[in-house]
């Protein structure tokens, strides 16, 4: 067999389409000695036979590993250039209570951006005064719980939040302490919608205002300014859009130090994780690295002091962490014209879930790799997993090679799942949102349910009771 000619260039044809790559799948990923995926120590069907699917499963040991070993590169990467670094996770990529109370367990601070997700860390144990606000809209009384509870800091994200938080902060009678965040007109290379400092979009005060914002905010007395925020976007693998976002912020931070203290700078995160064999993601330790080299210089050659720093990593956390279980439904084998003037095929592979469970590949294109659970030496196709919604966009992995005899009640595996799928999940086609199972040293728990029919009607009040 050979490459398909209707694949893309990135998908190179496997010589094993049931191999495993390390880097993409979950720490504890492995086939057992029949052939079976195995995460955690328990097989694909075994959960699924105690959960259903579609099911998103995380490697529990994986995820914490995960956080600490960022938190320690950059502990040491900003001890070496004399200041202390925080890490703050990335709530939105995926939280629950026992999310929160990992993250905690690590050493980790955690960032937050709704009501929501505020409630979600405190009841997880989270220390407010460890956790971060986000947002571009926060409303009145978003602001006045974050205050009440004695939030660590508020970024703001436009002028007008700055004296919305002053009042609330006065009105509470403390004095909030708040970052601002700058939108540093760094084009990341990512796909659009997750590119966060262009100059035409919603986040951030533009570099130019940032001067005459922390002025502002120095002259409420209910506020403490904290320093500056920067966030250039999501799933990037180009180093130089964070390193001219970090120049670019020196400059100010320089230039605001001149007229009061700037005590911390947060970098932001947005590092990329490897979703195929193709992507080639960052080491947090060259990160860490890279950004503390940037600081010191920049620090040396405006002959300022070195503030402490922080970033805000989520993917890189629990991305690599996940991987969701589908059963396979449909098989449809579809012949295609090639440029040419041949024909090739390729296989629609339909599974029990779709962009109801993981929007990603609707919103941004993304790519996934996927395996079946079970070993097959069958030779590989070119197949393109779908889901069950009404919708032609509704593709979960778009470009895969699986073995040829796939077939109808076989599990399937999607891999790197762990961010934004479970926080993206709908009830689309009134389809309930699956559950998430946390897997460790051969045991499995859930940590948030998966919804029944019952749940979806349970919110419908044109329901009449029984």
């Amino acid at each position: 067999m050979s490459a398909n000619p209707l694949a893309p260039p990135r998908l190179r044809f496997p010589a094993d389409a049931s191999a495993l790559t390390a880097r993409i799948w979950p720490a504890s990923a492995t086939r057992t000695d029949d052939g079976e995926l195995a995460i955690g120590g328990i097989t694909a069907s075994d959960l699924v036979a105690r959960f259903g699917s579609p099911l998103y499963v995380v490697d529990e040991r994986d995820v914490q590993a995960r956080a600490a070993r960022v938190r320690t590169a950059f502990t040491e990467a900003f001890a070496r250039i004399g200041t202390r670094a925080h890490v703050y996770y990335a709530a939105k990529a995926f939280l629950t209570t026992q999310v929160a109370a990992w993250m905690t367990e690590a050493g980790l601070r955690l960032d937050v951006c709704t009501a929501g997700e505020l409630a979600v860390a405190l009841a997880g144990g989270a220390d407010p005064a460890l956790l971060g606000f986000h947002g571009n809209d926060k409303s009145d009384a978003e602001i006045a719980r974050a205050v009440e509870v004695g939030l660590g800091t508020i970024v703001l994200d436009s002028h007008e939040e700055i004296g919305r938080v002053a009042r609330a902060a006065a009105d509470a009678g403390t004095v909030q302490r708040v970052r601002i965040r700058i939108n540093s007109g760094v084009h990341a290379s990512t796909h659009e919608y997750l590119a966060t400092a262009r100059e035409d979009q919603k986040f951030g005060i533009p570099l130019s205002e940032a001067v005459d914002a922390a002025a502002a905010v120095r002259a409420e007395p209910s506020l403490a300014f904290v320093g500056l925020h920067s966030h250039i976007g999501s799933q990037i693998f180009d180093e130089s859009g964070f390193r001219e976002a970090a120049r670019r912020l020196m400059d100010v931070h320089a230039e605001l130090v001149a007229s009061g203290p700037v005590p911390e700078l947060n970098l932001g995160g947005g590092w990329g994780i490897d979703y195929t064999e193709a992507d080639e993601a960052f080491a947090p330790e060259d990160v860490a690295e890279a950004l503390a080299t940037i600081v010191a210089e920049a620090c040396t050659e405006r002959g300022i002091p070195v503030p402490e720093i922080a970033v805000e990593p989520g993917r890189y956390i629990v991305g690599p962490a996940g991987a969701t279980l589908y059963r396979v439904g449909t098989i449809k084998p579809v012949t295609l014209e090639t440029d040419d003037g041949s024909s090739a095929t390729r296989t629609y592979v339909s599974v029990d879930g779709g962009m109801s469970d993981n929007a990603r590949p609707a919103l941004y294109g993304a790519d996934y790799t996927a395996r079946l659970a079970r070993a097959s030496d069958a030779p590989a196709v070119l197949t393109r997993v779908v889901g069950k919604h009404c919708e032609s966009g509704d593709i979960v992995v778009n470009d895969e090679y699986l073995p040829g005899d796939v077939r109808r009640g076989d599990l399937l595996a999607v891999a790197a799942t762990g961010a934004y799928c479970w926080s993206l999940a709908s009830n689309y086609n009134h389809v309930g949102r699956p559950p998430v199972v946390a897997v460790a040293d051969g045991t499995a728990r859930i940590l948030v349910r998966g919804e029944s029919i019952d749940d979806l009607l349970a919110r419908d009040t044109g329901v009449v009771a029984g």
